[in-house]
C-alpha cells in the first residue's frame, strides 16, 4: 500500500507513542479490549486475549467475531492470513510479527522480524513465512526461528513481493527494477528494468503480472519476459490499492487538487478483455482499500481508513445500505486481508489491534487447512525425581518419548561431513623392527601403550598442510597482516586500477620498465599468464608454434602462436592472452581436469594454484603435441644436419619434452612383462625416510624418473593379482625437462625445508667455517675461502639460504639401460670437460631455464609467478644493445616484469613461496635447429568465404571481397570499424565519497569487423564485412552503439554474413604484415578487444589527429558535421559508415595540414573546432532539412555498389 496520501499526523506516531508509554493506558484505547492483558515496564502488550466470550453471528453478513491486541500503541502494519494453517499472521511499524490461531485468535507465536524497519509485507509458504522489510527479506518458521535471511542494497526501498510459482519470488520498490530471487538458492537471478519506478503493488493472474506504481499508473507485464504488453493511468495523483479479478481489474487512489493529494471517490474499473475502461464506480467512503470477494457475484470490498467498509458490485451502483463500520481503537485503519475462504475479513489499527469479520460463527480460513502443530506440555512436573548419587541407577528410568521421527542430532547430510579422527602415526620402533611380506608389515608390540587404547587430541599434530597457518612473526611486530611483511613487494599479486578513461592513465612503465611484454590479469582463468611466459622464453617452442596454422576454430596451438606473436611486437607495453583464453575454455578436456575457475573463485583463491597450474602444464603440453600431430612437420624444423626434427608420427612438441620409456613389472614368480611408453613431464616423489637423511636434488630426481614401488598387478602366468615390483627404465631422454613439484602438503614442504638447511651448513662448512648470519663478503674473500670445485661464488651468506635446486644438472644413460644423475656446477667442466664433448658418449648437461612458484598470500588469495633465464636472442629482438651474448633472469609476475639475481630463481621460503614447476633445457640447445620462422599467413585468407549462416545467402550482400589484381601493398590505406557485445557486465564499487571505483571492467567482444579500401577506383567499398559467431552468452548486444541486434550472431537465424573470429583475425594479421595503414577513429580500443598488435607506424586514428593535448577526445560523430557536413550515427552505429566517414576525415586532415607541413595552420583548424565544440556542447544540432550521410556522395564508387 502507498502511504503517501494518509493522514500527515500519523507519521509521528513512533515518537508520541514511544515516549510516553507506560502502563497507564492510552486514552484512545478500549478498555476492554485489554481485559486479563499485564503490560511489562515497557508497555509491551505480553499477552492479549478475546474480548466476547461469545458473540452471535447472522450467516451470510460480515460481523465482528473478535478483537485482540498485537503490541500495544505501535500500529499494525501488514495483516495477512496464513494459505496453509488457521492462523492470521500480523506485522508491526516496530518489525515485530505475531500469529494468531483460529477464529478465536489465540496467540500462537511473536518474534521479532526487525529491529528498527516496519514489516511491509508477509507471504506464507509450506515451511514458513516471508517478512518483507526496508532492505531485507527473511525466511523464518512459523515458530520464530530463521530459515534464511538475505539482505538487500542499503539503497533499496522495498514495498512489495509476488511469489510467481513455489521458489521464484519478485521484490519490488521505489527503485526502478524488480528482483528476482531463487528461494532454493537464495540468490538473486534477475534484474527486471522497470520503465515508471515505484513499485508498491503486484498481482498476478494467469495472463499477466500487475505492477501497480505510486505515480498512479498499472502496468500489465508478460509472465515469461516481464516486458510491458499494456498501461493504465489510473490516477493523477498516487495509487492506493487495486485487485484483478476475472476480467476485471479495479483500483482506488488519489487524485491531484490544488491542495495537494486528495482521496478519489471515484474506483477506476477496466476491462481487461478489450484492454479499456468502463464506466467508474462511485462509492460513498473514502477509499483507502479494496478486495474482490467472490461468492456468488464478484463482490467488491471497498474500505476507508476511518473504518468505513461498503460491499458492491463493480458493474453496478453502490448502495448506502451496504455501508457497515468497523470501531477501530486507533484514529486509522492502516491494514486490511481476506482469507481464501473469503469467510473472514482483519483489520488492523493504528493502535496494534487486529478485528475479525466473519460471516459464519466457525469460520475457517482456508478450504483445506492442514493441521497446525502446537508446542509439546511441559511434563518435569509430572516425573518422579532421580537421585544421581546412585551408581547403579538405570538410565532406562529417563522417559524418552517414542518417535520415528528424524532426531535432532542427526543432522541432514548437506549440513554436515564426514570427518573421521585421523589414525595416529605408527610409533618408530614399529617401523624399525617391521618385516615386510609382500604389501604387509609384521612387528613385535614394543608395549609403550595400553592394548586398544590411544591418546585423545583434540587437535591434530600432523593437520593438512595449511600454509597460512605456519606464517612466522612479522618483522615488525604484531601485525594484522603478517603475509603483507612477509612477501616481497614484487611478488605479491598484481591489480590493475581502473579510472574512467579505463587503462589509458594506467602506468604499466612504473611496473615494467623492460622491452619485454606482461599479460594482463583480469581475463577470467589467467592464473595461466606465468606459463604462458615460460612457454614463449622456450626459442624452439616459440618458433614453432608461430610457424603452425590449421583449420580448426579453437586451436590452441593457432590462438598461443598469434600470442607470441604479440609478445614479439610489444615494446614493453602489456599483452592480453582473450582469444587464447577463450579458445581454451572450449575445450572440454580442460574442464574436465576443473581447470577451467569461476571468477569467484579465481578472484577469492579458493582453488588449490599450485595444483592448477601444475594440472594445466601437463594439459598444455599434451594439447599441443596433439594439435602438432595433426600436420605435417613444417620446413623450418629441419635439423641443422639435415636430419628431420622429429620421427613420423612424432609431432615436434614431442621430440622436445617427450621421454621414451620401458615399465618393467616383475611378479614374485619370476613372470616379467615390459611395455614402452612415453611421458612428456615427470612428478617428484619424494622419500619416505623419517630419520632427516641429507638428499641432494638428482637422487630426488633420480628416484622419480626411474621409479620403483611395490604393488598388486595382475600377472598372467599365475592368472590373479600377486605383489609385483614395478619399475621404469629411461630409453631417451628429452630435449627440455618439465618438473611438477607436488608441494601440497606439509610432508613434501617440510622435506624441502630440511634438505635446503642442509645445503646451506655443507656450502659454509665448504667456504671455510661458521660464518656471520648478516655478514656480507666481496666475491675475492669467497674466492679465497671455496675451491675451483665448490659451488657457484655468492656475494651474499643470503643468497646461500633456502636454496636446494641446483642450476645444472648432468645426465649419463648406462649401458644396462640405468641413468646416473647429479648436480652439476660450472666448475665442473674442468674435471669432465666441455658438455658438447661429452654428449658424445651419452652424458647431458641441462641447465635451469624457469621455475613456477606459488605465492601464498592470505590477503589476496595467493598468486603464482615465474622467474625465466631470458636468452641473448630474446635481447638481441628487442634491441637492448649491440651484440648482447649475456642470459638474464627475470620475474615475471603478470605486468610485471623485473631482473633479479640468478640465485633468488632457486631460494624458496617455504613460508609463502612454494616451487610449482621446474624447466631444465639441454644445454646448447638452440644450436641444433633452424630457428626460423616463417609466416603460414597467405593471401587466400582475404578471398570469398562462404558464410556460417544458412540465411545469407538470400540477402543482399554489403561487401565485394578483394580480387587478385587489388591485393594491398606496404602503406596501402585501409579503413577500419568494430562494433562489439558485451560478455560480462563491469563489476564497479562506490566510495563513501560518492565516487565510483571500477573493480573489473566489462568484457567485451568484437562482433563486427569492417575493412573498406582506401584508395583505387573501388576507394571506400567495403572488402570485409564479418560478424563474428560466438558460442559465449552475451549478457547485452549494444544495439544503441554496435547496431547488433539478437540474432546477428547466431548462424541458425542470421542473415549477416557471418564467420568464425579465427577466420577474421587471419584477414587482419596478413594485413598487418604486409604493412598496410588502418584509418579509423578509436583504434585502440579496437585493436584492444580484438586482441591485435599493430605497430604505431601502421595506424591513423582520427581521434588523436583532430585532437589538441590536454584537451578532451572528440566524437567521430562530431567530426563528420563539422569537417564533412555528414550526420552519421543516427538511430545506431554502422561500421561501414563509421570506417568510410574516417576515410574522409583524413583526407580532410591532409588537406587542411598540407600533408602535415603546416602544423600552425592546422591548429588554428583545431582552435576553431573546440571553440565551436564547447558552444554546442559537444552536441550536433539538428536543422531543418539536414541530408542523411547515406544520400550524401561519400564517394562515388559507393553509389555503384
Amino acid at each position: 500500500m502507498n502511504f503517501e496520501g494518509l493522514d500527515p499526523g500519523l507519521a509521528e506516531y513512533a515518537p508520541a507513542i514511544h515516549s510516553a508509554l507506560d502502563p497507564v493506558l492510552d486514552a484512545h484505547l478500549n478498555p476492554s479490549l485489554l481485559q486479563n492483558v499485564e503490560l511489562d515496564p515497557e508497555g509491551v502488550a505480553l499477552e492479549a486475549l478475546p474480548v466476547q466470550e461469545s458473540v452471535h453471528i447472522m450467516e451470510g453478513v460480515y460481523s465482528e467475531l473478535h478483537s485482540v491486541v498485537a503490541e500495544v500503541g505501535v500500529p499494525v502494519s501488514v495483516s495477512h492470513f496464513d494459505l496453509h494453517e488457521e492462523i492470521l499472521w500480523v506485522g508491526s511499524h516496530g518489525g515485530h510479527a505475531t500469529s494468531f490461531f483460529g477464529p478465536t485468535l489465540e496467540r500462537y507465536s511473536s518474534f521479532q522480524v526487525n529491529g528498527s524497519d516496519d514489516i511491509r509485507q508477509i507471504q506464507s509458504l509450506e515451511n514458513g513465512v516471508l517478512f518483507l522489510t526496508k532492505n531485507n527479506l527473511k525466511y523464518m518458521a512459523r515458530g520464530g526461528l530463521i530459515i534464511f535471511d538475505y539482505l538487500l542494497d542499503e539503497s533499496e526501498d522495498m514495498h512489495s513481493l509476488l511469489l510467481t510459482d513455489s521458489s521464484t519470488l519478485l521484490v519490488g520498490g521505489l527503485q526502478n527494477h524488480i528482483l528476482e530471487i531463487d528461494l532454493n538458492t537464495v540468490q538473486e537471478t534477475q534484474k527486471y528494468a522497470v520503465e515508471t519506478p515505484g513499485v508498491t503493488i503486484m498481482r498476478q493472474t494467469n495472463r499477466f503480472f500487475f505492477c501497480g506504481h505510486t505515480s498512479g499508473k498499472i502496468s500489465l507485464r508478460d509472465l515469461r519476459t516481464f516486458k510491458v504488453e499494456h498501461e493504465f493511468d489510473a490516477f493523477s495523483g498516487s495509487l492506493s490499492d487495486f485487485d484483478v479479478h476475472g476480467n476485471l481489474l479495479a483500483t482506488c487512489g488519489f487524485s491531484s487538487r490544488l491542495t495537494g493529494l486528495a482521496c478519489d471517490r471515484f474506483l477506476k474499473v477496466y476491462d481487461l478483455r478489450m484492454m479499456r475502461a468502463i464506466t467508474p464506480l462511485q462509492v460513498h467512503v473514502d477509499p483507502a482499500f479494496l478486495r474482490f470477494i467472490p461468492t456468488y457475484t464478484s463482490r467488491l470490498a471497498i474500505i476507508s481508513q476511518s473504518g468505513q467498509c461498503q460491499f458492491c458490485e463493480p458493474t453496478g451502483l453502490a448502495n448506502p445500505a451496504d455501508i457497515f463500520h468497523v470501531n477501530p481503537v486507533g484514529p486509522l485503519l492502516m491494514t486490511f486481508d481476506v482469507s481464501a475462504s473469503k469467510q473472514a475479513l482483519a483489520f488492523g489499527d493504528s493502535e496494534g489491534c487486529v478485528h475479525l469479520w466473519t460471516d459464519s460463527p466457525e469460520p475457517s480460513f482456508n478450504p483445506y487447512s492442514r493441521e497446525t502443530e502446537f508446542a509439546l506440555p511441559c511434563l518435569v512436573d509430572s516425573l518422579p525425581p532421580l537421585d544421581w548419587s546412585q551408581d547403579l541407577l538405570p538410565l532406562s528410568l529417563i522417559p524418552v518419548p517414542l518417535t520415528t521421527d528424524t532426531l535432532l542430532s542427526d543432522w541432514p547430510a548437506a549440513n554436515s561431513a564426514p570427518a573421521p579422527r585421523r589414525a595416529p602415526p605408527v610409533d618408530a620402533e614399529i617401523l624399525r623392527t617391521m618385516k615386510k611380506v609382500g604389501f604387509i608389515g609384521y612387528a613385535p608390540n614394543p608395549r609403550t601403550r595400553l592394548r586398544n587404547q590411544i591418546p585423545y587430541r583434540l587437535k591434530e599434530s600432523d593437520s593438512e598442510f595449511d600454509s597460512f597457518s605456519q606464517v612466522t612473526e612479522s618483522p615488525v611486530g604484531r601485525e594484522e597482516e603478517p603475509h603483507r611483511h612477509m612477501v616481497s613487494k614484487k611478488y605479491r599479486k598484481v591489480t590493475i586500477k581502473y579510472s574512467k578513461l579505463g587503462l589509458e592513465d594506467f602506468d604499466f612503465k612504473h611496473y615494467n620498465k623492460t622491452l619485454f611484454a606482461g599479460l594482463e590479469p583480469h581475463i577470467p582463468n589467467a592464473y595461466c599468464n606465468c606459463m604462458i611466459q615460460v612457454l614463449y622464453f622456450l626459442e624452439p617452442v616459440r618458433c614453432l608454434i608461430q610457424n603452425h596454422l590449421c583449420q580448426k576454430e579453437f586451436c590452441l596451438a593457432c590462438e598461443l602462436g598469434f600470442l607470441f606473436h604479440m609478445l614479439d611486437l610489444s615494446r614493453g607495453d602489456p599483452c592480453q592472452g582473450s582469444n587464447f583464453l577463450r579458445a581454451f575454455r572450449t575445450i572440454p578436456e580442460a574442464s574436465a581436469l576443473g581447470l577451467i575457475l569461476a571468477d569467484s573463485d579465481e578472484a577469492s583463491g579458493k582453488g588449490n594454484l599450485a595444483r592448477l597450474i601444475q594440472r594445466w602444464n601437463r594439459f598444455i603440453l599434451t594439447q599441443l603435441h596433439q594439435d602438432m600431430q595433426e600436420l605435417e612437420v613444417p620446413q623450418a624444423y629441419r635439423g641443422a644436419g639435415g636430419s628431420s626434427f622429429c620421427s613420423s608420427g612424432d609431432s615436434v612438441i614431442g621430440q622436445l619434452f617427450s621421454c621414451e620409456m620401458e615399465n618393467c613389472s616383475l611378479c614374485r614368480c619370476g613372470s616379467e612383462t615390459v611395455r614402452a611408453s612415453s611421458t612428456l613431464l615427470f612428478t617428484l616423489s619424494y622419500p619416505e625416510d623419517k630419520t632427516g637423511k641429507n638428499y641432494d636434488f638428482a637422487q630426488v630426481l633420480k628416484r622419480s624418473i626411474c621409479l620403483e614401488q611395490n604393488t598388486q598387478a595382475w600377472c598372467d602366468n599365475c592368472e590373479k593379482y600377486q605383489p609385483t615390483i614395478q619399475t621404469r627404465n629411461i630409453r631417451h631422454l628429452p630435449d627440455i625437462l618439465v618438473i611438477n613439484c607436488e608441494v601440497n602438503s606439509s610432508k613434501e614442504a617440510d622435506f624441502w625445508r630440511m634438505q635446503a638447511e642442509f645445503a646451506f651448513k655443507m656450502a659454509i662448512k665448504k667456504y671455510g667455517g661458521e660464518i656471520s648470519k648478516n655478514k656480507e663478503f666481496a666475491l675475492a674473500d669467497w674466492k679465497e675461502l671455496g675451491s675451483p670445485e665448490g659451488m657457484l661464488m655468492c656475494s651474499s651468506i643470503e643468497e646461500l639460504k633456502n636454496v636446494w635446486l641446483p642450476f645444472s644438472i648432468r645426465m649419463k644413460m648406462t649401458k644396462n639401460k640405468g641413468l646416473d644423475v647429479c648436480n652439476w656446477t660450472d666448475g665442473d667442466d674442468m674435471q669432465w670437460g666441455p658438455a658438447r664433448a661429452e654428449e658424445e658418449r651419452g652424458v647431458y648437461v641441462y641447465d635451469l631455464m624457469a621455475t613456477v612458484v606459488h605465492i601464498l598470500d592470505s590477503r589476496t588469495g595467493g598468486s603464482l609467478v615465474a622467474h625465466i633465464r631470458v636468452g641473448e636472442t630474446y635481447h638481441q629482438r628487442k634491441e637492448v644493445s649491440e651484440g648482447v651474448t649475456h642470459q638474464q633472469w627475470y620475474l615475471f609476475n603478470d605486468f610485471l616484469i623485473e631482473p633479479i639475481d640468478k640465485h633468488e630463481a632457486v631460494q624458496f621460503d617455504m613460508n609463502w613461496k612454494v616451487p610449482a614447476i621446474l624447466y631444465y633445457i639441454k644445454r646448447n640447445l638452440n644450436s641444433k635447429y633452424n630457428l626460423n620462422i616463417k609466416n603460414p599467413i597467405e593471401a587466400s585468407v582475404l578471398m570469398a568465404e562462404a558464410s556460417l549462416a544458412r540465411k545469407q545467402r538470400k540477402t543482399h550482400t554489403t561487401f565485394i571481397p578483394l580480387m587478385l589484381n587489388e591485393m594491398p601493398q606496404v602503406g596501402d590505406l585501409v579503413g577500419l570499424d568494430a562494433e562489439f557485445v558485451t560478455l560480462n557486465e563491469e563489476e564497479a564499487e562506490l566510495r563513501s565519497d560518492g565516487t565510483k571505483s571500477t573493480i573489473k571492467p566489462s568484457q567485451m567482444s568484437v562482433a563486427r569487423i569492417t575493412c573498406v579500401r582506401g584508395q583505387g577506383p573501388n576507394e571506400g567499398i567495403p572488402f570485409i564485412d564479418d560478424y563474428i559467431s560466438t558460442q559465449e552468452q552475451v549478457v547485452d548486444y549494444l544495439t544503441q552503439y554496435s547496431g547488433i541486434k539478437p540474432g546477428d550472431l547466431d548462424a541458425k537465424i542470421s542473415s549477416k554474413h557471418l564467420t568464425t573470429l579465427k577466420s577474421t583475425y587471419l584477414k587482419l594479421r596478413f594485413l598487418i604484415d604486409i604493412g598496410v595503414k588502418f584509418v579509423g577513429h578509436g583504434l585502440q580500443k579496437d585493436f584492444r578487444v580484438i586482441n591485435l598488435m599493430v605497430p604505431k607506424d601502421q595506424v591513423l586514428d582520427t581521434v588523436y589527429l583532430f585532437h589538441m593535448p590536454r584537451k578532451r577526445m572528440i566524437s567521430l560523430r562530431f567530426l563528420a558535421w563539422y569537417f564533412l557536413d555528414l550526420k552519421i550515427q543516427g538511430e545506431t552505429h554502422d561500421s561501414i559508415e563509421d570506417a568510410r566517414t574516417a576515410l574522409q576525415l583524413y583526407r580532410k586532415y591532409l588537406e587542411l595540414s598540407k600533408n602535415g607541413t603546416e602544423p600552425e595552420s592546422f591548429h588554428k583548424v583545431l582552435k576553431g573546432l573546440y571553440e565551436k565544440g564547447r558552444k554546442l556542447d559537444w552536441k550536433v544540432p539538428e536543422p531543418e532539412g539536414q541530408t542523411s550521410p547515406k544520400n550524401a556522395a561519400v564517394f562515388p564508387s559507393v553509389l555503384a555498389l
